[in-house]
């Protein structure tokens, strides 16, 4: 099992909420002078007075549709899509352990409104007027399901213990004042990509694609995720291929999982153990010369200790001639080293189409060599 971060056609700048809705307002006035004729002694990046309420912007970015449509030459459907964003239901028990404190509770409430983004599958508009839109409406829902999973981390704050039994007190919380505007950037693009870093290359726009193969180079399952981070979808990856091979009538399970560093989740490794599926993960990453900092002991020196042995040792260099091959193939030999639809859909669409073709060229290369 094995990830790459995979490029997507173009990188054009991310932009903030901020910037999207004053070229929005901008573009709605069809305002064509000079910026000092436009702003006078401003400095020209205030916020219009109508956005500093969650209100007054939708009011304000709606009426901005409806005047850019007008001017298009399209009729303004009432009932069009609006920018509101669509509420997000949390569900604490299921996403959240009680540690990490308010951010464990951000990152539940945004995990969960990219899992209704991919259940989803919006396709990407073509015009620019239109991804703006869809831009900033994206950056108000990411900001109200951070304002309703902080109410719920306070509310349950108000009642929980700590380990001893002993009841938290209200007044150890933090205060926490939400911003006004939502935060972070988005790319006009793809909204759907993410900035990724990768070890020796230069942070990019680009998607977490990730495979799942078999001791024959076969790739049994591909995903495609926003998510830099591996860290997360070892269990789920393996569900989607024990799916994908029932699917085809195939109910044997495999006796070993080989991921690497970044698979590391002590949780998932376990549930996937007790399924009696053994799991071979280093705890450190492979440029790494010393242990990883908090890593030490328990369950991460266990996996030291068995990787260390020679069967060990043995069955995870199966990592180097069965799934690195494949992204080498892919990449380098077939010249596909992006993605040339834009949305995550059609990034993954797109994704599973490259893996099956390289499983055909497989079969093919397999049936030459017995025919020869």
């Amino acid at each position: 099992m094995g990830p790459r971060s995979w490029p997507t056609r173009r990188w054009i700048k991310n932009r903030s909420y901020r910037e999207i809705a004053t070229e929005i307002l901008r573009e709605a006035e069809q305002t064509d002078r000079r910026e000092d004729e436009q702003f006078g002694d401003r400095r020209g990046d205030e916020l219009p007075e109508q956005l500093h309420t969650p209100e007054g912007r939708r009011v304000a970015l709606e009426q901005a549709r409806r005047r850019i449509q007008e001017r298009k030459g399209r009729a303004a459907d009432a009932d069009g899509e609006s920018v509101e964003p669509a509420p997000v239901a949390i569900d604490p028990q299921r996403s959240v352990t009680g540690h990490g404190g308010r951010r464990e509770w951000f990152r539940a409430g945004r995990r969960e409104l990219e899992q209704h983004r991919e259940r989803e599958g919006r396709s990407i508009a073509r015009g620019r007027e239109d991804r703006l839109f869809d831009a900033a409406g994206r950056l108000e829902q990411n900001h109200q399901v951070e304002l309703a999973a902080n109410e719920l981390y306070e509310r349950w704050r108000s009642g929980a213990r700590d380990r001893l039994g002993r009841r938290l007190h209200a007044n150890n919380l933090k205060p926490f004042s939400p911003p006004d505007l939502p935060d972070g950037t988005i790319n006009l693009s793809d909204p759907d990509s993410r900035v990724m870093r990768t070890q020796g290359t230069p942070p990019r726009q680009a998607y977490n694609a990730q495979t799942a193969v078999n001791d024959r180079q076969i790739i049994l399952a591909a995903q495609v995720t926003v998510d830099a981070a591996d860290f997360g979808h070892l269990e789920p990856m393996l569900d989607t291929t024990l799916s994908q091979l029932e699917r085809q009538g195939i109910t044997e399970r495999p006796g070993v999982l080989l991921a690497d560093a970044g698979y590391w989740h002590t949780a998932q490794m376990q549930a996937i153990t007790d399924r009696g599926i053994e799991v071979l993960a280093p705890p450190d990453g492979n440029m790494r010369e010393r242990k990883r900092p908090g890593c030490e002991g328990g369950a991460y020196q266990q996996m030291r200790d068995k990787l260390a042995t020679d069967r060990g040792r043995e069955l995870y260099a199966q990592r180097k001639i069965t799934i690195e091959p494949i992204f080498g193939q892919i990449k380098h030999n077939r010249h596909i080293d992006r993605f040339m639809r834009r949305g995550r859909a059609a990034a993954q669409s797109e994704w599973r189409l490259i893996t099956a073709t390289h499983n055909v060229l497989k079969l093919h290369s397999h049936r030459v060599a017995n025919t020869a």
